[in-house]
């Protein structure tokens, strides 16, 4: 899955997990954030066991449970197309067909069969009873209608609880080109013999079945409960290879000589949607694992850059293996890089495919920091092994059981296998910001909700739009399903064999079947506080409270673990400040909530920030700047105050604050970069950062980068902040780079890779055309997928509102953008201010073709900026006029969003300016 992937991700959100187990407290933060359309189907009815039950409404009935399959698949595309007439390919076909056997337990009596099937063609089904050998006529064979997908097999006579039966049926159907099913995908290969198209233009078939896509490869029992083990048989072209989730058993060429069959071992047990196969000519190289037989896959032209992937995949594999003491469940892993993937990655088990710009390390094209990226996806893949693969949450409502532990455990065992790369403290810096915004919407959703809000095909897909004695869980419920209940129940046991006195369930519920998060407010003058929900809109009433582990600090005393539990106002002696020392709460960032003080409180720790930044640990800094920022949106501190806090910045060089201080900035760029409140808010900025600037030039002007890895981050936002904000040294040295590649006689590119993608976006916002078009020229001709990346977002930096507008364009043709690059590339014009009104408007012009994407997390995107009447009439237009499915939650959460901008920018936009007048010569 992708984060987003995140956000994706995401497309994610925070828990916190405080319990006391083997004597202690264990603080775990689930970083993920789900997205649910807002519909409300009727529940499932219910009916006694003895009589044949109705049709189910959106769930499968329960009355069978699927045992194991045998699938054989047979895909009829080429790898390449040997002739072109006109603009047809005559050898080329992008079918598939092949038959099912699905062997079930009758559970309770029924006379029918409920399958998932969409866009297939099914024939020839035969339903037998496996106990006597015995054929069972089929009435009828029926699609439902509706978004359940179901396929209903009515029988002559009744399936009995307790007996062995089977269904085997003839499909068909076309390979998608939207990167969901089974799907088609292209790429050229440099190195072919001859270098006309037809030779260099490449096919492959790929599979992502998440969440509810199995159903368009074959009639299936599509839901993640049902789970089964799978036998597969794919047949295709001799010229390519097949790979599936578990290890080749066999492969015959056939008979006419242009066919393979290639079969594989049976699965363990799983659900439909962890199935996977690729067909294709890509290539592989070996990872290192004493047990497991680890490869990487890619275009034959990019082996080499597999060398990164390969050398950590086999170091993150061992610690998860070690610290859950449950070896990986096969002896094979795959790991693909692919040209297409919807997200980043999808967890397949034992075929995990990826995205290629998040797999493959180009040496000396790739920036240093994309090892970040690379080893946080495989992370983030493999720890889905265990959790989501080996135990599998029963629905999903409760998808943030697989995702919530997979982003933890990454940064777990990035700090364990790349420290340098300090995972844990930027990740919970990141996903903690992207979850604070989104949850302070009164609009947000539970981390878990009512598996009957969560039925329709749209709704699952919605969601999918970011320990000690969790082993037992593991172990408890390996090849299974499970729910919160379950893993609460596990963490329970070890707390009561502890003495604990914690009620697991009890503390949890306040934080998973919620929406959003609470503000604590601290008095230091007599140590009262209470939690309120926080919300940017506070005219919203909410009377949510929760279960919260508060770690406090001072100058003067060390930190203790405080609960509060109630919103009554209780004083707590931790909370005084006796001698005029500050108070410090949530230290570490380790909770999910805010933080509010009394005036006094803020001032201190601001004088503590301007004298002597470093007594606050670098994770509370950044943590004050978003606390007080975000409460100054709520209206609950006054904006000065938050701007205040920015003021220590002049002498600050680490990133994480910095950082913060970023995030933040960018809702007031967003809310005034179209006013006269701008110029001397970028004034004010730019004073600020030219000793930020001035700590990394001797570095930048030679392009070059520091060796601590923390601070290679902090001279890319150094440099980002500068250029974006004028600072002329800054513009400068972007500009004279970018032109000095421009004008090589070679073509050299010496800009470090690093400095790339920060360096590209400014020389070619600062440009004109001849930098635009030399920048699309170096995107089309360029084969790594880093370098392209780069290049393709700082096309979208130019303020030439033309070139923006043609370049939207250009998404429409899947020749030049990818269908899988759309979203982001729109995404990044809209938060280009010259491009923010012509991306909404093609949005809406263009809406049935890009929301084929990620339409959810475009409008996000492209409606940030929304601050006026006017643009909340059109935005409530859309919500009416469009068909937004899965979209639905994100819309509602947008207008919310804009009309809590409108009311804070008429209630702050005076004083702001006045603010940052008066500390500018503006």
């Amino acid at each position: 899955m992708s984060k987003s992937s995140t956000s994706k991700a995401f497309a994610a959100a925070f828990v916190i997990l405080a319990v006391s187990v083997i004597g202690s407290l264990v603080t775990m933060i689930i970083m993920y954030k789900i997205q649910i359309a807002p519909m409300n189907p009727s529940p499932r009815p219910t009916y006694p066991t003895t009589t044949l039950g109705p049709a189910p409404a959106m769930r499968l009935p329960t009355s069978l449970v699927p045992e194991n399959y045998n699938i054989i698949l047979k895909m009829d595309f080429y790898s390449k197309i040997v002739e072109e007439v006109n603009v047809t390919t005559p050898n080329q076909t992008l079918l598939f067909s092949g038959t099912s056997l699905v062997r079930f337990r009758c559970v309770e009596k029924t006379q029918s069969v409920y399958l998932h099937s969409r866009d297939l063609l099914v024939s020839d089904a035969v339903v037998k009873n496996e106990d006597e050998n015995k054929k069972i006529s089929i009435l009828s064979m029926t699609p439902h209608q509706d978004q359940s997908d179901f396929l209903r097999f009515e029988l002559t006579e009744a399936l009995e609880k307790g007996r062995n039966y089977s269904l085997l049926v003839s499909f068909s159907g076309h390979m998608s080109d939207q990167l969901h099913g089974l799907y088609v995908s292209t790429y050229d290969e440099r190195h072919a013999r001859s270098q006309s198209p037809s030779n260099t233009h490449r096919f492959l078939a790929s599979t992502n079945l998440q969440p509810t896509a199995a159903r368009r490869v074959f009639p299936c029992f599509d839901e993640p409960q049902m789970k089964a083990v799978f036998h597969v048989t794919i047949v295709h072209r001799r010229t390519m290879t097949a790979l599936g989730n578990a290890e080749v058993s066999g492969a015959d060429i056939l008979d006419d000589d242009d066919w393979m069959e290639t079969r594989f071992y049976p699965t363990p047990k799983m659900s439909t949607y962890l199935l996977a196969f690729t067909v294709s000519e890509l290539t592989s190289s070996p990872a290192a694992h004493e047990r497991v037989k680890i490869q990487i896959f890619a275009r034959p032209e990019a082996r080499r850059a597999t060398v990164y992937a390969a050398n950590i995949t086999g170091l993150i594999l061992k610690f998860y293996e070690k610290h859950f003491q449950i070896n990986y469940l096969q002896k094979k892993l795959d790991q693909v890089a692919l040209p297409d993937v919807s997200g980043t990655a999808v967890e397949n088990l034992g075929l995990i495919t990826y995205d290629e710009g998040v797999l493959l390390y180009e040496l000396g094209v790739s920036s240093l920091l994309h090892k970040e990226t690379i080893s946080y996806s495989i992370a983030r893949q493999l720890a889905h092994q265990w959790f989501g693969n080996l135990v599998t949450m029963k629905w999903w409502n409760e998808v943030w059981l697989k995702e919530g532990f997979a982003t933890y455990m990454s940064s777990q065992a990035l700090d364990d296998v790349e420290p340098t790369f300090k995972a844990g403290e930027i990740n919970i810096m990141s996903e903690l910001h992207a979850a604070f915004e989104q949850d302070a919407l009164a609009s947000s959703h539970p981390l878990s909700v009512p598996h009957q809000d969560v039925l329709s095909t749209p709704q699952i897909t919605a969601l999918l739009d970011d320990l000690n004695n969790f082993k037992w869980y593991l172990r408890d419920f390996k090849y299974g399903n499970a729910d919160q209940d379950d893993l609460w129940k596990c963490i329970q046991k070890a707390e009561d064999e502890n003495n604990g006195h914690t009620k697991v369930a009890k503390v949890m519920a306040t934080w998973t079947k919620q929406i959003g998060f609470p503000v604590i407010t601290i008095n230091t003058t007599n140590g009262e506080i209470y939690q309120r929900h926080f919300l940017f809109n506070t005219s919203v009433e909410s009377s949510l409270l929760w279960s919260i582990p508060i770690r406090v600090s001072s100058n003067t005393s060390a930190t203790s673990l405080v609960w509060l539990e109630n919103n009554e106002a209780v004083t707590k002696d931790p909370f005084i400040s006796k001698e005029g020392e500050w108070i410090l709460a949530n230290v570490g960032c380790v909770g999910y909530y805010r933080v509010n003080y009394d005036p006094n409180n803020w001032d201190r720790l601001l004088m503590q920030l301007l004298s002597n930044p470093q007594r606050i640990p670098v994770m509370n800094r950044g943590q004050l700047i978003d606390d007080v920022f975000n409460l100054a949106r709520a209206n609950m501190v006054d904006v000065t105050m938050a701007l205040n806090f920015t003021a220590f910045l002049r002498n600050e060089t680490d990133y994480i604050p910095w950082q913060s201080a970023v995030w933040n900035f960018e809702y007031f760029v967003l809310m005034f970069d179209r006013s006269e409140v701008y110029g001397p808010m970028q004034a004010y900025i730019r004073d600020q950062v030219k000793g930020f600037y001035g700590f990394f030039r001797n570095f930048t002007d030679h392009s070059a980068v520091p060796r601590d890895h923390s601070e290679q981050h902090s001279q890319i936002t150094a440099i980002d902040v500068s250029c974006s904000n004028g600072l002329p040294e800054c513009v400068h040295m972007a500009t004279t780079m970018f032109h000095n590649w421009m004008n090589s006689n070679t073509s050299e590119n010496n800009i470090h890779a690093n400095l790339r993608s920060v360096v590209y976006c400014q020389a070619v916002a600062a440009g004109g055309e001849k930098e635009w078009e030399f920048a699309w020229n170096k995107f089309q001709s360029s084969k790594e997928s880093s370098e392209k990346d780069q290049l393709r977002q700082a096309l979208s930096c130019t303020k030439k509102i033309w070139l923006l507008s043609r370049y939207l364009e250009y998404t429409l043709d899947p020749e030049k953008i990818r269908l899988m690059e759309v979203t982001s590339t729109i995404s990044d014009i809209a938060r280009n201010v010259a491009g923010h009104g012509l991306a909404w408007n093609f949005l809406r012009a263009n809406w049935d073709y890009i929301s084929q994407g990620d339409g959810a997390k475009l409008i996000d995107r492209v409606t940030r900026r929304f601050s006026t009447a006017f643009e909340l009439q059109e935005l409530e237009n859309f919500a009416t006029n469009y068909y937004l499915g899965s979209s639905s939650r994100v819309v509602a959460q947008a207008i919310e969003r804009t009309k809590v901008n409108i009311q804070w920018v008429a209630d702050n936009k005076a004083t702001i300016a006045d603010w940052f007048r008066s500390r500018s010569d503006w």
